[in-house]
């Protein structure tokens, strides 16, 4: 893969649907794994995930636990984006979100999809 590829993966399912939840993760690792820059952004529900103790109960049949999932993403150099709107409306506070995340609004959602090869909805 060439180095300059970039995928921008948006999810915005959360604990309501576990697969839905974890498959985003999968994708992000394998795009890294194959020298493919990733950008992640939690949207709407998805933003639970990256709440302290969240990711630990999210278990889809036949994939990897999500809280290991989010540990390989960040070992290999990625971020968490999430919606800053979408965390007030759950009541989620900084000092609540796990290491390695970053709160954008929507022109740093804008900015990643003008300069992406690819994006990715969930």
């Amino acid at each position: 893969m060439a180095k300059n590829e970039k995928l921008v993966i948006i999810s915005t399912v959360g604990n309501e649907h576990p697969e839905k939840a974890t498959l985003p993760f999968v994708l992000a690792t394998a795009a890294q794994a194959l020298d493919v820059k990733v950008v992640l952004i939690l949207q709407s529900n998805a933003v639970i995930l990256a709440k302290q103790g969240e990711a630990e109960k999210i278990l889809a049949k036949g994939f990897m636990p999500v809280k290991d999932l989010i540990q390989s993403y960040s070992e290999m150099g990625g971020k968490l984006l999430l919606c800053s709107p979408c965390l007030k409306e759950r009541n989620i506070s900084n000092d609540e979100l796990i290491d390695n995340t970053q709160i954008i609004a929507a022109g740093t959602i804008v900015t990643e999809i003008l300069s992406a090869t690819s994006v990715l909805t969930y």
